[in-house]
């Protein structure tokens, strides 16, 4: 949405926008490809032609998050206008509706075989599918710039997610401690778990106070200042909810890894935000870059 709101034209907003904001559709975004290390997101190798008032695409997706529910009718297509470009100007993102004709979901991807129902994840070829020329978005070679724009915001919806489920699994592995007696007294009585709990708080605070910090410098100097705030938490809270929730699943022991808890579903989930929107060695290089920055 937040693309939307900040890069279409008024028209598509109207025919969009409105109707997201109103809960009446879903959107997905296709730009991870299979053959290539798409963290480097320059090496995308889809291609948007224009054709007259047209623009032709092609090419395969994968991790296009959203696209099996059945309200999605649109998606955000990332991909090549000028290969002969500055790296950072080849890339585009486009509107494209999914009822388009040429796009074949060829498969469903599960995360550690949960399938993220009724959102999930496509496996999407695209095959010569037309679109009009006013859906292309701010215009050609823009990609990367939209991409920023987008991705900021996400990022920290992610780590505010991460901080709610690991906030759940303590609740979790309190409850869980409280009702189990081993060796004649309670877990939540024995000194090695009651020190996991307590440190499981310290990192739920300190994460959370450094999401609300980048939150701040969003709101106050903006997105592209607080590149390193946003990378520093997307590297933090994902890393922070799983050490969390694994500790949860410990504590609960066979049930934890079972479908009987949300613990295991919990985990693959937190797992999977240390690659989504840029595994973790991209963002802690960024974070390095900015440090250094500072010496020069």
């Amino acid at each position: 949405m937040e693309v939307l709101e900040r890069y279409a034209t008024e028209e598509n907003k109207e025919r969009w926008l409105t109707p997201l904001l109103n809960g009446e559709i879903r959107s997905a975004f296709a730009m991870t490809e299979p053959a290539v290390a798409s963290s480097d997101a320059t090496n995308i190798e889809s291609s948007i032609v224009r054709d007259g008032d047209e623009y032709v695409i092609n090419g395969r997706k994968w991790w296009t998050s959203g696209i099996l529910d059945r309200r999605c009718k649109i998606l955000i297509f990332m991909g090549k206008t000028d290969p002969t470009a500055e790296k950072h100007k080849q890339q585009s993102m486009i509107l494209v509706p999914v009822d388009t004709k040429g796009i074949t979901i060829n498969r469903a991807l599960t995360v550690f075989g949960y399938d993220h129902a009724p959102h999930g994840h496509g496996d999407v070829t695209f095959e010569n599918v037309r679109v009009p020329a006013s859906n292309m978005l701010l215009g050609e070679g823009r990609g990367f710039e939209i991409a920023q724009g987008r991705l900021g915001p996400g990022r920290i919806h992610h780590c505010m997610r991460c901080i709610g489920q690991a906030e759940r699994a303590l609740e979790s592995m309190k409850t869980r401690a409280n009702s189990r007696v081993a060796f004649g007294s309670k877990l939540s009585e024995k000194g090695a778990l009651r020190h996991k709990v307590a440190e499981a708080r310290i990192k739920i605070d300190q994460t959370r106070l450094m999401v609300l910090y980048a939150a701040h410098k969003m709101d106050t100097v903006g997105n592209k200042a607080a590149r390193k705030e946003i990378a520093m938490i997307k590297v933090a809270a994902p890393r922070m909810a799983c050490e969390i929730i694994d500790e949860a699943i410990q504590v609960h022991g066979g049930g934890g890894v079972s479908q009987e808890f949300k613990l295991a579903y919990a985990y693959g989930s937190n797992r999977t935000l240390r690659l989504a929107d840029g595994p973790d060695e991209v963002h802690l290089e960024a974070i390095a870059k900015a440090e250094f920055r500072k010496n020069d």
